[in-house]
């Protein structure tokens, strides 16, 4: 009988445990949820009640479905989703379908507020005060989105796989893709306005910077555990980044595995998923980089580990 109760206080505390972790990931989930619906609404209420009415792009996909609305007078809200399957299909093949939950949530809900907020009178028609405060509402909105795991816009997403397989950073060909979308904006709208969606782009960066710590600098984890090979082929497989293993020692703990992993911030939420799923005991710290000499950021198909 004393062992029997020993039993099923032992299967109450596992139980108990699991149960607790299921119902605190469950509030996690739905705090971000929640908070990517406000950074959606933001984003939402900046273009349709700053930029649109006076004719000022944002960047990427939504910048292109702004012109196409304009010319073609067809819903924004509609091409936004309509625009973003390629793109989302192609976050689901590189980040995983985690990602790719999350960014549909955010584009259904980016767009059903542009919806709500299309008949809302500008709250400005002074070009110089529907930049500044657009652009920066905008930030405010997509810095939200993408730091609890979100994304309003696809073009992030292939820029990561072009940046995988040639010698260009995700900033640096998210500007050029951008600079061709001011650019045909210039030649229907005229350049004052591509000057102006320039200068909002460059704030709506800056303000996403500060919020979601950085639009595409590169990060470096450093991920501290008993299961180095296990999570090793994890990050390679569903992120397609390489890990440098190194043996630590702790003072208490003992012998661990150090990885070292060099990615970008799109993919930081993707990889608390894998260490959390692996290992909940890990202990991870992460880190900006000022600059990269090589090619260690880039995966490769023949090596897990650098």
């Amino acid at each position: 009988m004393k062992l029997l109760r020993k039993c099923k206080k032992f299967v109450i505390i596992i139980l108990g445990d699991k149960v607790k972790r299921v119902k605190n990931n469950t509030v996690q989930i739905i705090l971000n949820l929640i908070i990517i619906s406000i950074g959606c609404m933001i984003a939402a209420l900046a273009i349709e009640c700053f930029l649109i009415p006076n004719t000022i792009l944002d960047g990427g996909i939504t910048g292109i479905s702004i012109i196409i609305h304009k010319v073609f007078k067809i819903p924004l809200s509609l091409l936004v989703i309509i625009l973003n399957i390629p793109f989302v299909y192609i976050g689901y093949k590189n980040l995983g379908k985690h990602f790719v939950i999350r960014t549909v949530y955010s584009m259904i809900v980016f767009s059903v507020f542009l919806d709500y907020f299309k008949n809302i009178q500008s709250f400005t028609n002074e070009m110089l005060l529907a930049t500044v405060f657009g652009g920066g509402l905008l930030g405010i909105g997509v810095g939200l989105v993408i730091r609890f795991g979100g994304c309003v816009d696809g073009t992030e997403s292939v820029a990561i796989v072009i940046s995988k397989k040639f010698n260009f950073s995700v900033g640096q060909i998210v500007l050029i893709f951008n600079l061709i979308v001011f650019t045909i904006a210039g030649f229907i709208f005229g350049f004052d306005r591509a000057m102006y969606s320039l200068l909002t782009y460059i704030i709506t960066f800056k303000v996403i910077d500060f919020v979601a710590e950085g639009i595409d600098e590169a990060k470096a984890a450093m991920i501290i555990t008993d299961k180095g090979t296990k999570l090793s082929d994890e990050i390679y497989n569903r992120l397609g980044r390489t890990t440098t293993t190194l043996r630590g020692k702790g003072l208490i703990s003992g012998e661990k595995a150090v990885l070292y992993c060099v990615l970008t911030r799109m993919e930081l939420f993707e990889l608390k998923r894998i260490v959390e799923e692996m290992d909940e005991s890990a202990f991870v710290t992460i880190n900006d980089i000022s600059d990269i000499i090589g090619n260690h950021i880039k995966s490769t198909k023949n090596k897990k580990t650098t």
